[in-house]
Order: structure tokens, then sequence, then C-alpha cells
């Protein structure tokens, strides 16, 4: 396999940085599934130029592709969630 350009990480790292939900949006955008689509193939982008054995890439993707399936929803706020 050819290496891939040096440049490729910090741009992937720039694009996942200008898709990640930040703190201040969370409650609004977390049951957006194309927002958190894109959130996670940004981070599996991420992942497997930075370590492409670690096999979180492949995890990140599938995750990526239940949001999109609508397969995956929001779990909630684990800060929100009543005590049993």
């Amino acid at each position: 396999m050819d290496p891939l350009p040096t440049a490729a990480l910090a741009k992937a790292q720039e694009l996942h940085g200008l898709l990640s939900i930040p703190v201040s949006e969370w409650h609004e955008l977390k049951s957006k599934r194309e927002r958190r689509a894109a959130e996670q193939l940004s981070a599996a982008l991420v992942q497997l130029l930075s370590d492409p054995s670690s096999g979180e890439a492949e995890a990140l993707l599938a995750s990526a592709l239940r949001w999109l399936q609508r397969e995956q929803h929001d779990p909630g706020c684990p800060g929100h969630q009543r005590a049993s």
C-alpha cells in the first residue's frame, strides 16, 4: 500500500473538528442522524489515518452506517437519567 500523504491526518482532524457536535449544541443536534453520521465518519477517517491497526475506524464506520439506516438512536444524556 502506498503511504498516505502526511497532510491527510491534519486535514481529517480539521474536518472532524468542523463536524463534531459542540457541547453547547449537544441537546439540539444529538438526534440529527445525518449530523451524527458525519461526525462518526470523520472520526473514522481520523482513526484510520492515525492508527489503522486499532480497529476503531471500523467501529466508527459501522456506527455511522447505523445512524444513516436509522438503526442507531441517541441513548439520552447520562446526567439526565433517573436512578433506579
